[in-house]
């Protein structure tokens, strides 16, 4: 097994008055040689946008974005005509392609919008751009590992142009499961989004991160009610 560990308290910081942000891997200003990808997992934003504000039209090439809001509403619009709201519980992803423009604006002006911004390299450069949002129900992850983003329109879950899956799950004190490894050569980084866990003998605690590959399964314990993000990526 190998392992890296990522504690909150090390990830980049920028607060931009409308946007205070951290990032888990080197995103604009900050950058750490150490922390650029874990496999194809490329950016792991943390992001909290003020009342009214947010990303004005900015483009996007040949990459897989994820939007997981953990609180407030989140306004979308882009290139491909598509207008939504997401919210807590839903999932939105946008295989970019050959290019895309989209805006994001925090819906309301009384309170943040809370949300993780989450960028993954493709599995096929050059696609048709394509957009997908679905909604999930919270207690279908309560002691278990809910699955939100898989590469197969047939499964569970938005779908990504990348072999990969990911899941969340809402665990209760004391609970203990397992995750096993879906596509041989893939590591899993688990993003910690609020309690107390140990995963595989690492403890970690609200917004920690831990990346592991050459393993079969992930063993997972939960030190406190706790609510977790595993994303498993191809690591080459």
């Amino acid at each position: 097994m190998n392992s890296v560990t990522h504690k909150a308290a090390t990830r980049g910081h920028a607060n931009h008055g409308w946007l205070d942000t951290n990032h888990t891997f080197s995103f604009a200003h900050y950058y750490d040689p150490e922390r650029v990808h874990f496999g194809m997992l490329r950016v792991l934003n943390d992001d909290f946008v003020d009342g009214g504000k947010g990303f004005g039209t900015h483009p996007h090439d040949n990459m897989e974005i994820i939007s997981i809001p953990l609180s407030g509403d989140l306004e979308h619009k882009d290139s491909m005509g598509n207008v939504a709201v997401i919210k807590q519980n839903d999932v939105q992803i946008m295989s970019a392609g050959t290019g895309i423009q989209h805006s994001e604006y925090n819906r309301n002006k009384d309170q943040k919008v809370n949300f993780l911004q989450i960028w993954v390299f493709p599995k096929v450069r050059n696609i048709k751009p394509n957009y997908d949002q679905l909604t999930f129900k919270p207690e279908d992850r309560i002691n278990k590992l809910q699955q939100i983003v898989s590469p197969s329109k047939e499964d569970e879950g938005v779908w990504i142009n990348q072999d990969a899956w990911f899941h969340l799950g809402n665990l209760k004190k004391g609970f203990e499961t397992e995750y096993t490894i879906k596509q041989k050569g893939n590591g899993v980084y688990a993003f910690v989004i609020d309690g107390e866990v140990t995963i595989s003998g690492q403890k970690l605690t609200k917004r920690d991160g831990f990346g592991v590959w050459d393993i079969d399964a992930l063993s997972i314990h939960a030190n406190s009610d706790t609510e977790l993000l595993l994303m498993e990526v191809p690591m080459n």
